[in-house]
């Protein structure tokens, strides 16, 4: 029997980090550039029930019975094992690998479940659905981060740009253009836990300036929406310098952040911003797709560990 694989894309915020929290939208986007990626092999001479899991990318290589039943992949598992009714599985080899920056607000965990429940699901002639896929990613998202918004996992799963407000069903977006964007990783480690709670004791030192810049955001993300169901490319990177302006006044920017801001837009860029939590992580350009290497060699320069050139393609609903 043939190897079966399926991958997965990374995904980034676009706009409306921390106010999201506070009852506004946001918009998050696919980045295809990177991806999970998972292959099935079937092991014929194995006994049934024998998973052989190779991840090299977290130095795991382990049969699925000896991983402790916490651990992402075995819980991924489990929870498409409970799906489908399965006493146990068919022995088969899995291996999973991605370009994803791991714990780098870009999905990876997400994606390597969506990866996962497609190549092994479709190995056993039981393809699911996309529904399927967002609702189990989700329960396995559940598992690690308590109560997460569902963002990554539904992004990821349809591979489209997703607005979405607290408590409310996600929309998907349609584009009218490509857009290009450079990511640029700062190298400093930002815990979302930690910027989110300095933000609470922010909000309630002083909760009418912090909600009028909350409010801002989401006039900002309304916006955005309206420039990219327009092809608005210029408005949106005007949206981003925007964005990032309010997220420095709430305090989850840094310096070096706002020097890659700076960087990217000195190197011609339409608009930047920091996306995630902030206090490290990433910043997302906006950029014309001539300048995009000049405006990522320029971020390279100003101390970016990794950039990603990225395009949204056109979306129809």
């Amino acid at each position: 029997m043939p190897a079966i694989s399926a991958s997965a894309p990374g995904k980034i915020i676009l706009f409306g980090e921390h106010a999201v929290v506070y009852g506004q939208p946001a918009i998050a986007i696919p980045v295809t550039q990177v991806a999970a990626r998972a292959v099935v092999m079937a092991r014929p001479t194995a006994t049934s029930g024998e998973v052989l899991i190779d991840a090299p990318d977290i130095q795991t290589i382990s049969l699925l019975q000896d991983l402790p039943a916490e651990h992402p992949l075995a819980r991924i598992l489990r929870i498409l094992q409970a799906h489908l009714g399965l006493p146990a599985y068919p022995a088969f080899h899995l291996r999973v690998t991605s370009t994803i920056p791991i714990a780098g607000g870009m999905g990876s965990g997400a994606a390597v479940a969506v990866a996962i429940l497609r190549a092994v699901s479709a190995f056993l002639n039981c393809p699911l659905d996309d529904a399927t896929v967002n609702k189990l990613a989700f329960e396995s998202e559940k598992s690690f981060h308590g109560t997460p918004s569902g963002v990554d996992n539904t992004v990821i799963t349809y591979a489209q740009p997703i607005y979405f407000r607290r408590g409310q069903p996600f929309e998907k977006l349609a584009t009218a253009a490509p857009h290009t964007f450079v990511i640029a990783d700062s190298g400093q480690p930002g815990s979302t836990a930690e910027m989110v709670g300095a933000v609470r004791q922010r909000w309630k030192t002083d909760p009418r300036q912090m909600e009028t810049c909350f409010e801002h955001i989401g006039e900002i993300v309304q916006q955005a929406r309206s420039a990219l169901e327009s092809s608005q490319t210029r408005g949106l990177g005007s949206l981003m310098n925007k964005n990032h302006s309010f997220l420095q006044q709430i305090g989850v920017s840094t310096p070096f952040l706002d020097a890659l801001v700076k960087a990217a837009l000195q190197a011609g860029a339409l608009g930047a911003k920091l996306s995630g939590a902030g206090g490290g992580g990433n910043i997302i350009a906006l950029v014309e797709t001539s300048n995009a290497e000049q405006v990522a060699a320029r971020l390279s320069i100003a101390g970016a560990v990794r950039t990603i050139v990225t395009t949204l393609k056109p979306h129809s609903l």
